[in-house]
């Protein structure tokens, strides 16, 4: 779990927060500076799945490949991350949850909900340091997708219900930011006529 410094000036929220999207579309820079903003912690679902790697001393291809066979550890990450959902959708706390699956699992418990995207490319060429290589992300991204339509019956790229969708190529980290920030600072529960709703899962 992260937290926030006192770098950024401060949102005053109370809202649970979900953000989504595909491998280098922006989402831990964006997550980092809002919880820095609204002074709280948040969860990411890729950390989660990271240690779940490295306590069983694999590499994230290696537990892709592992989840493949069984839906063992999709299941347990996902109960986690349910789990967590459930306690600070009651909280009324600021909170961030960041995973693919985060504005699935948390549904209708989330105040407002996020897709990060980009055209592949662009978070290609973002991702070009890290230890995953392009060719285990497309593997990733492929059998991530074919496992949440097998087990919870999600197609991932419904984004129908997302309160905000936004290509991080067209602005700058600081763009997005701004962009998000004002729909933080905007948001009047009073004239919330309601947002989208989400089916349970069962994980």
């Amino acid at each position: 779990m992260a937290t926030a410094d006192s770098s950024t000036e401060r949102i005053d929220t109370t809202l649970f927060i979900t953000v989504s999207g595909p491998p280098g579309c922006g989402a831990t820079t964006l997550c980092e500076r809002l919880a820095d903003a609204m002074g709280c912690p948040y969860v990411s679902g890729g950390d989660i799945f990271r240690e779940l790697a490295e306590d069983r001393d694999m590499s994230l291809n290696q537990l892709t490949a592992k989840a493949d066979e069984s839906d063992e550890i999709d299941r347990a990450l996902d109960q986690r991350l349910q789990q967590i959902a459930e306690k600070w959708g009651t909280a009324n706390k600021p909170f961030i949850l960041e995973s693919r699956l985060a504005g699935w699992l948390a549904g209708d418990r989330a105040d407002m909900r996020i897709w990060l995207d980009a055209p592949k490319e662009v978070r290609l060429d973002r991702i070009e340091d890290r230890t995953e290589t392009e060719a285990e992300m497309r593997v990733r991204e492929v059998s991530e997708a074919g496992r949440y339509q097998a087990y919870y019956e999600i197609d991932i790229a419904d984004r129908s219900f997302y309160d905000l969708e936004i290509n991080t190529a067209r602005w700058s980290k600081q763009g997005v930011f701004t962009l998000v920030r004002a729909a933080i600072e905007e948001y009047d529960p009073e004239l919330d006529e309601g947002a989208f709703r989400t089916s349970s899962i069962d994980v």
